[in-house]
């Protein structure tokens, strides 16, 4: 599956990645059990967050053309909520999540951040991101204002930092699938409200 890799930073700024190629031997398939143990050597090996994500999106992308499972329509959003999600690996103690996340179409999540390190692949459908960056006024100290946006096609990888702020809209005529990774979640994890101008931990 190709597709391009983006980089989003703290500020809301979106651009092309430039990757770091962290496993040496490629072994093919590429089950998710050597992808967790080679993210668990590189989470180990790599404690900057921009550094990790450049080496943890030449991993996904492996494991997106080597899995053919992942290409199974097999999570499908809740009618009621518009979204589901499918844990794939989160482990007591250990600060890693990996999830398929299905939207129905039309979709929209709220403005957040994720408090640590993030990966969405794209799988099928597209899905708007729209970006915000912190604008801070003495009266509102949680003001947000947009930056910009990046839809994404399957085979797009967008690599998130800690408090790079967005929303999600699922925009194609299908459901959008896609396959989330999280780093450890600290207080830090945010919804924001960008007409009362507030904030508040989810």
């Amino acid at each position: 599956m190709t597709g391009q890799d983006w980089f989003v930073s703290n500020d809301g700024q979106c651009n092309l990645l430039e990757t770091l190629n962290f496993r040496e031997n490629q072994t093919d398939p590429y089950r998710l059990y050597r992808f967790l143990t080679d993210l668990e050597d590189l989470l180990n090996q790599i404690s900057d967050d921009r550094s990790r994500l450049q080496a943890i999106c030449p991993l996904v992308r492996q494991l997106l053309e080597s899995c053919s499972w992942l290409q199974m329509p097999f999570l499908e959003p809740d009618p009621q909520t518009g979204w589901a999600v499918q844990t794939l690996y989160d482990e007591p103690f250990f600060p890693l999540t990996v999830q398929l996340v299905a939207w129905s179409p039309g979709a929209t999540s709220p403005i957040h951040n994720h408090g640590s390190w993030g990966v969405v692949a794209l799988l099928d459908g597209q899905e708007k991101n729209t970006f915000w960056q912190r604008s801070p006024t003495p009266k509102f100290t949680d003001r947000i204002q947009t930056f910009n946006n990046k839809i994404l096609i399957p085979g797009d990888i967008l690599c998130l930092m800690p408090d790079s702020i967005h929303q999600v809209e699922a925009i194609s005529l299908n459901p959008t699938i896609s396959l989330n990774l999280y780093g450890e979640t600290n207080q830090d994890r945010f919804e924001f409200d960008s007409i009362q101008h507030t904030a508040h931990t989810f």
